[in-house]
């Protein structure tokens, strides 16, 4: 399976949306059914300077780009808290486990490191997404805390796992 990753481009709205939507995905992922292609296409076009996304390309039928998965960096606009950033990521269920997770991971985490200088990564992933943890485990984020009902899932309150990473190249761990 080949596939390769680049930044987020205007058009990729009906590509997100579609991702966003996916059964095996949604469930994962804080949109709702009765969201709109309008919704994603305002998203890429109102990002700002401290919003860095990624899409992750492979070639569909008839030779057309197909998002196969997307994975967002948000900077603090604080200024007390520039230092970190919020990540997020979704996987088209058919390329699960095939190496976008980790590819747009490290795209995420380089531009975290050696553009943006960030010393703390952040997360929120449901606490029995074990996939999802164990990829963000293999990046060197560690669980920091759960937060009780924090999200509604298949009709359910569902907890989530706050998880960080601290780049100590930057920043050395504190005793």
């Amino acid at each position: 399976m080949e596939f390769y990753i680049r930044p987020i481009n205007s058009g990729d709205g009906k590509g997100l949306n579609e991702l966003r939507r996916m059964p095996g995905v949604f469930e994962n992922v804080l949109g709702i059914p009765s969201e709109r292609i309008k919704q994603n296409e305002n998203f890429v076009a109102n990002m700002d300077a401290n919003q860095h996304q990624f899409v992750a390309i492979s070639k569909g039928q008839d030779n057309e780009e197909l998002i196969v998965g997307t994975a967002g960096l948000s900077v603090n606009g604080s200024h007390r808290m520039r230092h970190s950033g919020n990540i997020g990521i979704m996987i088209h269920k058919d390329y699960q486990n095939k190496g976008v997770g980790t590819a747009l991971i490290a795209a995420l985490i380089d531009m975290a490191d050696n553009w943006l200088m960030l010393v703390r990564l952040e997360l929120t992933v449901f606490e029995n997404n074990e996939r999802a943890i164990h990829l963000y485990e293999k990046f060197g984020f560690e669980k920091e805390g759960l937060k009780q009902l924090a999200a509604i899932r298949e009709g359910k309150y569902e907890n989530e796992y706050l998880m960080a990473r601290i780049n100590a190249n930057l920043y050395p761990p504190i005793d």
